[in-house]
């Protein structure tokens, strides 16, 4: 490992350098174990504890299949997937692995005692498998977390419908929290250069869920002066959903928790903003057994007083059951809410008059296909999108990264140091980061 990253580090390597670079055939990896599913049987899922469950481990390297590579992990970062994973919730991911493997004998290699997790990554390629002609060893890049057979007819319109889609390193094996990765090659895309690894690892999923959710037709299909309400909008998803909103001529309404957040907000340029704390609502009965539609009121209320009288067109949702009802009620007569994630709890309640009578729609929305994926890293490269990085763990902290994002003491994104040996290495264009530099650091440090 040591000759891969002097060979990374250096600034005269050549792809031949990179191509005779020997692979070891071990690597360190944070995974999970299948005899550990049980450990937190009886024990509440707040009290649960990635620390516990997650192991920084060597494991062997995989054999590399047609259209797949070998990707030096610089860096990646902790999203809700790997929280989820190291918690086994809903449902343990050895399921996903074991149905995987049944697929045919080249996915049996992801069914394995262990799950090498992480969905994010930043790094260069190292080696690729027959029939890859876009990538090479040497290349610098960033992955999207989409894996996809596409066999069928069903994903060649959109990718994400394919029978056999899937979430890298949450539904597959070899994920990017380790030295070394396994990915298929078209998933592969142009690292940000003005970025360090660590910056450029961590907007991945999210970055690339918000724009489908939020702007692709196959979402939101935002348009200029849309309002937009976006919970948790200092977040690892909302970040990105707010700087969506701004960036194509929407407002966004950010509701948030606490002043240090909205002072973020206010930081991407957002103007309008809900702090949860001062209004107090209380969707929810003290049991969580009834709503209160009064209080649904109360936001439609402040919504009306900050937009100037207006209601919402599009609702970003992601937190669920918590926040469902109230934003099915607050959506304007033809207006749409957009869910994915359901952080708060899966079993959402509306009352369907709202929707029904007032032709809302609720439109489901899962990571990003393809072309979604390569439009939202094009505008992180233009710098129109920022990373949302407030912090960076080593790989062998990953248990406390996990847990931070767990118990919500994050603010944007947490990331991950796997084979960098520090933050702040890999920028190339330093004039373009020279630019950008206040708004790559918003999060930093809070």
């Amino acid at each position: 490992m040591q000759q891969i990253l002097d060979a990374i580090l250096s600034d005269n390597a050549a792809p031949e350098d990179f191509a005779s670079l020997e692979i070891p055939d071990h690597f360190k990896a944070a995974t999970v174990h299948k005899d550990e599913v049980d450990m937190f049987e009886g024990v509440p899922s707040k009290e649960k504890d990635p620390r516990k469950s997650l192991h920084v481990e060597d494991v062997a390297l995989p054999e590399l299949g047609p259209g797949e590579a070998f990707v030096a992990v610089m860096a990646s970062a902790i999203n809700y997937n790997t929280v989820w994973t190291s918690i086994f919730e809903p449902v343990s991911t050895f399921g996903f692995l074991e149905r995987y493997g049944r697929l045919s004998p080249l996915t049996k290699r992801h069914d394995l005692p262990y799950h090498i997790v992480g969905s994010d990554l930043s790094g260069v390629v190292l080696k690729t498998g027959p029939g890859v002609t876009k990538w090479k060893a040497g290349d610098r890049v960033v992955a999207h977390c989409l894996s996809v057979e596409l066999e069928a007819a069903d994903g060649h319109n959109d990718t994400m419908m394919d029978p056999e889609q899937r979430i890298w390193g949450f539904e597959t094996n070899f994920g990017g929290l380790a030295e070394i990765a396994m990915v298929k090659a078209n998933q592969l895309m142009p690292k940000p250069e003005h970025l360090t690894w660590e910056e450029a690892a961590s907007p991945g999923l999210v970055n690339c869920t918000a724009y489908r959710q939020l702007v692709s037709k196959n979402g939101g299909a935002m348009k200029q002066g849309d309002n937009v309400l976006i919970w948790g909008a200092s977040g690892g998803l909302g970040g990105f959903a707010t700087q969506y909103a701004l960036n194509g001529g929407a407002t966004p309404i950010c509701v948030v928790s606490n002043e240090e957040k909205a002072e973020i907000c206010r930081r991407m340029g957002a103007e309008l903003i809900i702090n949860r704390s001062e209004e107090n609502w209380k969707f929810w009965n003290e049991d969580g057994t009834r709503q209160n539609p009064k209080e649904w009121q109360r936001l439609g209320k402040k919504i009306r007083e900050l937009t100037g009288g207006e209601d919402i067109d599009i609702v970003f949702e992601h937190p669920g059951r918590e926040t469902f009802g109230a934003s099915v009620y607050v959506t304007r007569k033809g207006g749409t809410i957009t869910t994915c994630a359901s952080t708060t709890g899966y079993m959402h309640e509306y009352d369907n008059r709202y929707l029904w009578m007032n032709l809302k729609r609720i439109v489901s929305s899962h990571f990003a296909n393809y072309r979604e994926s390569w439009e939202a890293n094009r505008l992180i490269a233009k710098g129109k999108i920022h990373p949302t990085l407030s912090r960076t763990y080593t790989l062998d902290d990953v248990g406390q990264a996990a847990l931070d994002v767990h118990k919500n003491l994050h603010q944007g994104k947490v990331g991950v140091l796997a084979l960098a040996p520090e933050e702040g290495l890999g920028v190339l264009d330093h004039e373009m980061r020279a630019k950008h530099l206040d708004a790559i650091n918003r999060f930093r440090g809070i």
